[in-house]
């Protein structure tokens, strides 16, 4: 299967358990795997055999900016509903990072990865 990928899509958004967090906001970084065949799209040169990804980064930054709540998984599902809105039920994978999380002494990244439609993982 063909794929279009986004990947280290910045979002400023206001998600996180503690308040700070959804008041002042943070950044996050996705990674989107689309899974569809790009053969007419390639030999006809023609976007609309295609999925358009300005469209999805152009609406994930909206959401960014709209969205307040607690969690990474409830945001992580928020852009899944936002994709399949603009491309219907095309496989989607798609990995969403917390590049600062407030843990006392924790210098790592978070993440969620979630799919829908059998949208598989990356490979290395």
């Amino acid at each position: 299967m063909d794929a279009i990928h986004i990947r280290d899509l910045e979002l400023w958004a206001h998600v996180g358990v503690l308040e700070q967090e959804r008041r002042d906001g943070q950044w996050f970084r996705l990674d989107i795997k689309f899974e569809l065949d790009l053969s007419s799209a390639a030999v006809a040169d023609d976007l609309s055999a295609s999925l358009d990804y300005s469209l999805a980064i152009q609406a994930l930054q909206m959401l960014g900016r709209e969205i307040c709540c607690l969690t990474i998984e409830h945001f992580s599902e928020r852009v899944l509903d936002r994709l399949q809105e603009l491309y219907g039920p095309v496989p989607i994978w798609l990995r969403l990072t917390k590049c600062a999380a407030p843990v006392p002494g924790f210098r790592g990244l978070v993440a969620v990865e979630r799919s829908r439609g059998g949208g598989t993982p990356p490979t290395p």
